[in-house]
């Protein structure tokens, strides 16, 4: 495998991963963090540091914007539910 293709094979992978999640709005962010230690705005964040690394400065918004394919408020208000009482505490107990 090329790096070229090693690159697009991964890129596909990723905008796959994105659609899973879109496919998924009812997972909830805190859900992400307490199974896989790593959630949408996580996504965002690697997302601006390899930009970075890339020598492009990207917004951090935007890229919340691209990994929730809307406006983080957007989604925010139409997806994103209120903790439980069993999320927040097992987010607590696995972040110290």
């Amino acid at each position: 495998m090329s790096p070229e293709q090693q690159m697009a094979i991964e890129a596909a992978t990723f905008r796959r991963l994105l659609q899973h999640l879109d496919e998924h709005k009812e997972v909830q962010n805190i859900e992400l963090m307490n199974l896989a230690d790593f959630c949408r705005n996580c996504l965002a964040k690697w997302m601006v540091t390899a930009a970075g690394q890339e020598g492009v400065s990207l917004d951090y918004e935007l890229a919340r914007e691209h990994v929730y394919g809307m406006p983080y408020s957007e989604w925010k208000a139409k997806y994103q539910q209120e903790a439980t009482p069993e999320q927040l505490a097992a987010f607590n107990a696995r972040n110290g």
